[in-house]
């Protein structure tokens, strides 16, 4: 890069450096600055390599890391997500700096700030929604015939949407009635007493009038 009639080489981790470092002339860092944006203008005009590209925005990251840091602490974003936006915004600002601008850097890194808040602010208002797609290709998917079969007593478990690799696409909730659990628990003590029959014959439809009540007690419960 060129500091007046003077030709300076640089690396890019020296070049960063003069860039974010205290003290460093501002000469040497407005060279810094407009070569870098303007090489990687050119570059994109021409469609070559995206070096230069890529070095402006390597360049320009740690001006946005102070953003990223307040926006992922205010607003709970995900810190990658703020990330790949930042490189986009950083990319996007490369196109409209102008290099030649005595606080060109200054300029790029604004500009990309700014869109990493609108970012952040479009990303706060958004509500996540139901994959429809994947949704209607699970309902979709054939279900595989069963190798045993399955007796009038057993159930029979279908999952929609199926099962994926990484486990379970939903919790499962199995509910029933409050009559129906305590007729399975009455049911299960009468079994246990030898009392099957007489539990049978004085079970109650739901329409019915209650004529008595059935009290089952193990021998060893207190009367």
């Amino acid at each position: 890069m060129s500091i007046g009639k003077q030709t300076l080489r640089m690396t890019p981790e020296a070049a960063r450096k003069a860039l974010y470092e205290p003290g460093t002339d501002g000469a040497l860092r407005n060279a810094v600055w407009c070569q870098a944006i303007s090489e990687a203008q050119r570059e994109k005009s021409r469609r070559e390599s995206d070096t230069w590209r890529l070095l402006a925005v390597w360049l320009g990251l740690p001006g946005l890391y102070r953003t990223i840091h307040r926006i992922e602490r205010r607003l709970a974003a995900d810190r990658a997500d703020l990330e790949g936006e930042a490189v986009l915004a950083l990319l996007e600002a490369l196109d409209t700096t102008d290099p030649e601008s005595a606080d060109a850097g200054s300029r790029l890194v604004k500009t990309a700030v700014n869109q990493l808040w609108a970012y952040a602010s479009r990303s706060r208002r958004e509500v996540p929604v139901v994959d429809i797609a994947a949704v209607a290709a699970a309902y979709q998917a054939r279900i595989p015939l069963e190798t045993e079969p399955v007796t009038a007593e057993g159930w029979e478990l279908h999952i929609t949407p199926p099962p994926r690799d990484e486990g379970l696409a939903a919790t499962l909730r199995f509910t029933e009635s409050r009559v129906q659990r305590e007729g399975e628990r009455l049911g299960a003590l009468a079994q246990c007493a030898g009392l099957p029959h007489l539990v049978f014959r004085a079970r109650r439809h739901a329409n019915a009038a209650r004529i008595g009540t059935l009290v089952l007690r193990s021998p060893e419960a207190e009367r």
